[in-house]
Parts: structure tokens; C-alpha cells; sequence
């Protein structure tokens, strides 16, 4: 099966320029493709980890990415699926947050010789000419044909700035520089993308004559709509200092009974084959492929060792003990452990199980905290230094997080 069939198959693909021609080039051509990353935070996230196994996966069919790490665009900031105007950034951060991606993608990709590119805007935005950016590339943009993008239609209502707009006209430059300097036929990026991609595609017809092509692919959302990749606590990490490999574990294996069968699709090498027999499971049965969906993106971001350790304290905490070395721990300060024991909803800030005071009492208001399979209903409830006996105590929240408390 060709990698189009296959992408198309996982339902991947989202909006193309030219599907008859993109076929035909995916199937008989090494293709040059590229992909953009803003460098907004300094670490990736749930939200870059399709675009990094679609990369991924055209490499292994015989196709050359090219990373392209935004130094330049995030000056400005993307106005795409935003109602305020992004946090400005320094260029000393901008770059930490490069070199950060940087490390972290070349688990995905293979960097060796004739392998994936990375390349920084910076290195021809920052240097631009602002008259002569507008004569040769502004002079092409309509604005009323702009005004009418989906990546400005939010903002406009609260007020799109000027830095912004200019935003697609230098995401399109960066398609003609690397069509003109490294022969990059193909923009690929996330369907919020396709007005900045139709952009780039129709400034390189414009400036040379040539054809290229732009493909967008399935946003990770819910059934209902809603993007994946956010907890109560933010987003999903891929670095293990800011989302440890078993949080990340666990908010795979929490996944809807409705999202599990897409996301094992979209974003793991599982085969189609197998995938249909899990298609079939209903009800208790899906655990099976939350399970096995949790495993394989740990295993891919994390690597092994920490996705067996994950799976082991899963398992451990549905069988009757619920006690398991890798089960995340949290040592308690010295100062919340009194005589008469240590406070419920400090043990749970502690643990992160809750981030203020008041989302703790209305957690345990609900009926939703257990320590040690007890059941809380007193929000200025303690748990006695007793219990701390046999090395630690498991507050539960929920039907699923567990957490170890130590002193």
C-alpha cells in the first residue's frame, strides 16, 4: 500500500491543493516536504506529536522532511485558533526553545546523511528588508482575500493587530525560500493550517511559475470536537520533566471509549489489521486497546524502559493492591506533617492532584478523593502519622489517578 493510501486509510488527511498530482508525486517521486514548528514553549506537546508521526511516516516511505523551527514567525505569533494576540517572546527564548525541540524530535526522525533537515526562519526573517519584503512578496496578497481566512475570522472580533497579519505573508516566504534553496515541493501542517499553506502555495506560482502542492491533515480532537492534549493541570508534555512518561501513560489509557479506535489511527504504527479487532471490542473490552494505545506512544516518546514501567503500575493499580513502585510518588515537606497527621488537601496540592485549595474541597465535596480505599467527606480532613506506617499512603481521585504520598 502506498504511504497516500495509507494516510488515507487512518484518515489522516485532512484538505489538499491537488490530490490527483500529490498521489502521483507521493507514489512515483522522492518528495521534499516540510513541516513548520513555532517554538513557542520549550518543550513539544500532544498538539505537535501527529505532525511528527506524519513526518515520520513519509520518511519511511522514502520521502525527505524538512523541519522548519519558527525563530523568525514566533516574533510575531500565529494568530490561528486564537482569541488574543500571543504572549511576545524574547529571540534569547525563542532560540532555548528551538534548541529544546531540536532535541526531542530526533527521536521521531532520522537526521543521518540524505536524512531530515532542520532549518530556523530566523536565519532569512530576521534579516529581511521591510520594502523590499513588500514589494516582492506583499504585492502578491490580496487583503480582502485574507480578511476571509479562518486563522483570522476569530480574531478579528476582538481585534486582529498588524504584527499578526503580516503573520501568512512570512509563513509563505518560508515556502518559496525552501522551494527555491532546497527543492521543497509539498507544505504539510495541521487543517487550522490550510489559508497560511494555500498562501505559500500560491506565492511560489506567483514568484516563479512552478506548482506546488499543500496538505493538511486531521486536527487530534474528541468525537465531540474537542482538542486533545490538555488535562486540568495544562497540556500534555513530551518532555518527562514537565509530564512524566507515567502521567503520559495514564492520559492515554483514561482516553474516551469513542477516541481510542481514531487515535490508535492517527497516531501509532499499529497495523490497520489490528486495529479492526479492536474495533470490534465494546465496553470493558476497549481497556484492552486503551492499553495497548498508551504502550505504543509511551514506547515511541519515552522509549521502552519507561513504557514497561508505566504498564506495570497501570496494571498494578487495577488488580486489588494498588501498590507499585513505579506508581508516582511525592515525599511531603517536613512543615505539613504535624501530630495529629498531615492535611488531605495539602497531601493532594502536594501531589498535584489539585492545584488550589478550593478545587481540592470541591474535589472532595464531590465524593471524588480516597485515601488508602477510604472515601473522604471531611474537607479539613487529616490523615493520621499512623497510616504512614507501612511506608506510604495512595490517595485516589477518581476511578483511575493514584498518587503515593511519603514522609
Amino acid at each position: 500500500m502506498s504511504i497516500f493510501d495509507e494516510m488515507k486509510e487512518r484518515g489522516l488527511i485532512a484538505q489538499m491543493t491537488n490530490e490527483e498530482k500529490i498521489r502521483e508525486l507521493l507514489e512515483k517521486e522522492q518528495v521534499t516536504f516540510y513541516i513548520g514548528f513555532d517554538p513557542t514553549a520549550d518543550s513539544l506537546h500532544v498538539g505537535h506529536f501527529l505532525q511528527l508521526m506524519v513526518m515520520s511516516r513519509m520518511q519511511k516511505a522514502g520521502h525527505r522532511p524538512i523541519i522548519l523551527l519558527g525563530t523568525g514567525t514566533t516574533m510575531v505569533g500565529d494568530p490561528t485558533g486564537k482569541t488574543d494576540m500571543r504572549k511576545m517572546l524574547t529571540p534569547e527564548q525563542i532560540n532555548h526553545n528551538a534548541e529544546c525541540f531540536k532535541k526531542q524530535m530526533s527521536r521521531f526522525l532520522d537526521f543521518g546523511e540524505n536524512g531530515a533537515i532542520m532549518v530556523q526562519n530566523g536565519d532569512w526573517l530576521m534579516n529581511v528588508k521591510y520594502i523590499e519584503f513588500l514589494r516582492e512578496v506583499g504585492v502578491h496578497f490580496s487583503v480582502n482575500r485574507m480578511l476571509t481566512a479562518e486563522c483570522f475570522k476569530t480574531r478579528l472580533e476582538k481585534g486582529l493587530s498588524f504584527i499578526e497579519f503580516n503573520y501568512m505573508l512570512m509563513q509563505s516566504y518560508d515556502f518559496l525560500r525552501l522551494y527555491q534553496e532546497k527543492k521543497c515541493r509539498m507544505e504539510l501542517g495541521g487543517d487550522d493550517q490550510w489559508s497560511n499553506i494555500l498562501g505559500g502555495v500560491d506565492l511560489v506560482r506567483r514568484v516563479t511559475g512552478d506548482e506546488v502542492y499543500g496538505m493538511t491533515f486531521t486536527l487530534l480532537t474528541t468525537k465531540e470536537g474537542k482538542k486533545m492534549g490538555k488535562t486540568e493541570n495544562g497540556a500534555v508534555w513530551l518532555d518527562a520533566e514537565k509530564t512524566s512518561p507515567y502521567d503520559f501513560f495514564q492520559y492515554w489509557r483514561n482516553v474516551g471509549d469513542d477516541d481510542v479506535i481514531n487515535c490508535l489511527k492517527l497516531l501509532t504504527f499499529v497495523s490497520m489489521e489490528e486495529i479492526k479487532e479492536y474495533e470490534a471490542l465494546e465496553g470493558s473490552g476497549l481497556n484492552r486497546a486503551k492499553e495497548r494505545l498508551a504502550y505504543e506512544l509511551t514506547l515511541l516518546v519515552h522509549g521502552k524502559e519507561e513504557a514497561d514501567k508505566a504498564l506495570e503500575a497501570a496494571k498494578a493499580l487495577f488488580s486489588a493492591g494498588s501498590q507499585s513502585e513505579n506508581m508516582p510518588t511525592t515525599k511531603l515537606a517536613a512543615e505539613l506533617v504535624a501530630e495529629d497527621g498531615v492535611s488531605v488537601i495539602d497531601g493532594m496540592i502536594s501531589a498535584g492532584l489539585a492545584s488550589s485549595r478550593g478545587e481540592a474541597r470541591r474535589l472532595i465535596e464531590q465524593g471524588g478523593i480516597s485515601v488508602d480505599d477510604t472515601k473522604v467527606t471531611d474537607v479539613f480532613g487529616k490523615i493520621p502519622v499512623s497510616a504512614f506506617e507501612k511506608g506510604y499512603v495512595v490517595i485516589k481521585k477518581g476511578k483511575k489517578v493514584f498518587h503515593k504520598l511519603t514522609v
